[in-house]
């Protein structure tokens, strides 16, 4: 037992001298408070995030505006194409209710398969319309996300942040306005697109 304690003692001492030792021969570092703290580490690691509001943008940029526009007027064409397919099978349809009894079998039959065959067409083209509007709705929709891209990438590069992100309420709860780019966004898209469209 006596054995136990004397080195327990003898462990217990050496372990005190290398503390000691250890605590007097490191520099002292200046102590950090919590408030600058993040300051401090995001000063050292140079991580910088900005944001834009996306209803903004979709409010006030031109291109993007003249896109839905351009979106708005082919649909509108699509259906009135649709509407004139439609029209002329009711007019087929009503051709052949006035005839009605008049007819023989064989104009029946040949009336039914005319009518059927308008039917399938006019199914057949509002698949093909309905694609054609979705294509081109994906792909200037995506020429609009490039155009913001490629404006950003110019912004940042004096600014440096490592993220710019679009705000939505759903998604980022706190933000800091000091960080907030859409009005630079805005001005700068809208001057290039007044610069792309003059002749």
């Amino acid at each position: 037992m006596k054995n136990f304690t004397t080195v327990l003692i003898s462990v217990l001492t050496i372990a005190v001298g290398v503390l000691f030792f250890l605590h007097f021969s490191s520099k002292k570092t200046p102590s950090l408070n919590n408030s600058n703290t993040n300051a401090v580490v995001a000063n050292a690691s140079g991580f910088k995030i900005a944001y834009f509001e996306m209803d903004s943008i979709e409010n006030h940029y031109e291109y993007l505006k003249d896109v839905r526009n351009s979106l708005r007027s082919l649909e509108q064409r699509k259906s009135g194409e649709l509407a004139s397919l439609r029209n002329a099978g009711k007019s087929k349809i009503m051709e052949y209710q006035k005839k009605g009894n008049t007819m023989t079998e064989q104009e029946i039959a040949m009336a039914n398969e005319e009518i059927m065959r308008l039917e399938n067409e006019l199914k057949a083209q509002e698949q093909i319309k309905s694609q054609e509007l979705q294509d081109e709705s994906i792909r200037k929709i995506q020429d609009v996300k490039k155009t913001i891209e490629d404006f950003l990438k110019e912004y940042n590069k004096g600014k440096n942040f490592s993220y710019i992100l679009s705000s939505s309420s759903d998604i980022i709860y706190l933000k800091d306005t000091a960080y907030n780019i859409t009005s630079d966004l805005i001005e700068g898209l809208n001057k290039n697109y007044k610069e792309k469209k003059k002749p």
